[in-house]
């Protein structure tokens, strides 16, 4: 028959006379924030570029050496092909997030289709020495991979009726500005805390609603030159100076004060971008009274 347990550390034990009894308190954790976050395009695909590379390599080991050149320079060029072709999706995804964006320097995703008809041509050619058969399945590869992840944006993208220097202007900066949260995101890697991670992820998200507010109306870009500038590059060095500090102790308080930096930062930066909208709406509004001011006078000098 079975027992309840019963002691002096259960629930419902009895106490020592005279001493209290200890509780623990567990730290309820925070749940990292996935806001603005979307799973990579073609994640699936791309991780099947990457492991055939790996595969034609380890069945090169066992051809002749003539054969186990040929087809370890297929694979070295279907691992290229991978790598150009995430770099390129990740660059598509940028592209199509903004409103006023330059074209891709480098069109990785054609450079990728090609190099995997290269590489799927050189493992045909170590296996059977058919040039013409290595030909035809690297041509066939090759368009597979270009139907498969479409071309790289081949123009720039820009504001109707905006010149290009302005559109440049824009991109620019955007981009020197995103080139700065990308050395924050990596700096804070370095203190090895998930909840850091989400943490800056939030507020990089409230900095990028400021970006597509500039690429929506260029003029907001004076207003907002010195947080896409100064301020933001100050949160960056703050985060390197944090994770260096944090590293040596991993400190709570010095944790608290960043993630209060981290709060201020980014309330400051959602204000600024409400204050631009808010003008926005004001600049809407007065063209709106003085077209109709001007249709007021008009009809009353016809009428007249």
């Amino acid at each position: 028959m079975s027992k309840r347990f019963g002691g002096e550390f259960s629930p419902t034990g009895p106490r020592d006379a005279g001493r209290p009894r200890e509780t623990v308190t567990a730290q309820r954790l925070e749940v990292p924030s996935f806001k603005g976050r979307k799973p990579m395009r073609h994640g699936a695909k791309l991780n099947i570029l990457f492991l055939l590379p790996l595969v034609a390599a380890g069945v090169a080991l066992f051809q002749p050496v003539s054969g186990l050149a040929v087809d370890l320079a297929g694979a070295a060029a279907l691992m290229l092909s991978a790598w150009l072709t995430r770099d390129g999706v990740r660059a598509e995804d940028a592209f199509d997030e903004r409103k006023v964006a330059r074209r891709p320097a480098i069109p990785r995703k054609i450079f990728g289709s090609v190099l995997t008809g290269a590489g799927v041509g050189l493992l045909i050619f170590g296996g059977q020495w058919n040039m013409a058969a290595a030909l035809i399945m690297g041509l066939i590869a090759g368009a597979l991979h270009l139907a498969s992840f479409g071309l790289d944006p081949l123009s720039d993208k820009g504001l109707e009726g905006l010149d290009r220097r302005e559109t440049d202007r824009i991109a620019r900066k955007i981009e020197e500005a995103e080139a700065v949260l990308a050395q924050m995101t990596d700096a804070i890697k370095r203190a090895r805390d998930r909840q850091l991670e989400a943490r800056v992820q939030a507020f990089e998200e409230t900095v990028r609603q400021m970006f597509r507010q500039v690429e929506a109306d260029p003029r907001d870009l004076t207003a907002a030159r010195r947080y896409l500038g100064v301020y933001l590059q100050g949160a960056r060095d703050a985060t390197v100076q944090f994770v260096e500090l944090y590293a040596r102790g991993r400190d709570t308080q010095v944790r608290a004060d960043y993630e209060a930096f981290l709060t201020d930062m980014e309330t400051n930066f959602a204000k600024r971008t409400t204050a631009m909208l808010t003008d926005d709406r004001t600049n809407f509004d007065v063209e709106i009274e003085v077209l109709r001011d001007r249709l007021t006078r008009e009809n009353l000098r016809i009428e007249g």
